[in-house]
C-alpha cells in the first residue's frame, strides 16, 4: 500500500531497493489550518481558494486567524489559534451557480419554487505567518 503512494508522489513505479531510498521523491512543504466565514480551509503558499464573500476590494490583503501549521519537521497546534496569522490578495468576488429550492406538498396543491446565488471570494495565500 505504501509503495503504491510512493509511487504516485514520484510519477513513477519503483523496485524494492529503491524503496529504503525514497525521501527524495517526497515534496516537503508548509501547510497551515485558517478559518474564516465558519469554515476551516487546508492552504498552502501560492494556493488560490473560494471563501465565503469578505469586505474588501480586488488587490487588498486580508489576515486570516490559524488553528495550525506544519513544515516538513514541526508542528505548531493553536489552543485555539496561533499567535501568528495567515495573509492572503483579494483576487475576485462572484457568485456561485443558481440553485433551486423546491418546496411542495402532496395533495394540498402547495408549491413554491425559489432560487438562490452565494456570494464568494477568491483569495490567493501570498504568506503563512
Amino acid at each position: 500500500m505504501l509503495s503504491g503512494r510512493v509511487s504516485m508522489l514520484c510519477g513513477n513505479l519503483l523496485r524494492l531497493d529503491d524503496f529504503l531510498s525514497f525521501s527524495y521523491c517526497i515534496r516537503i512543504h508548509m501547510f497551515a489550518v485558517i478559518k474564516t466565514g465558519g469554515k476551516q480551509y487546508v492552504v498552502e503558499e501560492g494556493q488560490t481558494l473560494s471563501v465565503e464573500s469578505l469586505v474588501g476590494e480586488p488587490g487588498a490583503t486580508v489576515s486570516f486567524e490559524m488553528l495550525l501549521k506544519a513544515d516538513g519537521e514541526t508542528v505548531e497546534i493553536g489552543t485555539p489559534v496561533l499567535s501568528s496569522q495567515a495573509t492572503g490578495e483579494i483576487v475576485t468576488h462572484g457568485r456561485a451557480p443558481k440553485i433551486s429550492v423546491v418546496k411542495y406538498k402532496a395533495k394540498s396543491r402547495y408549491t413554491r419554487r425559489v432560487g438562490h446565488r452565494q456570494n464568494f471570494t477568491k483569495v490567493k495565500i501570498v504568506k503563512i505567518g
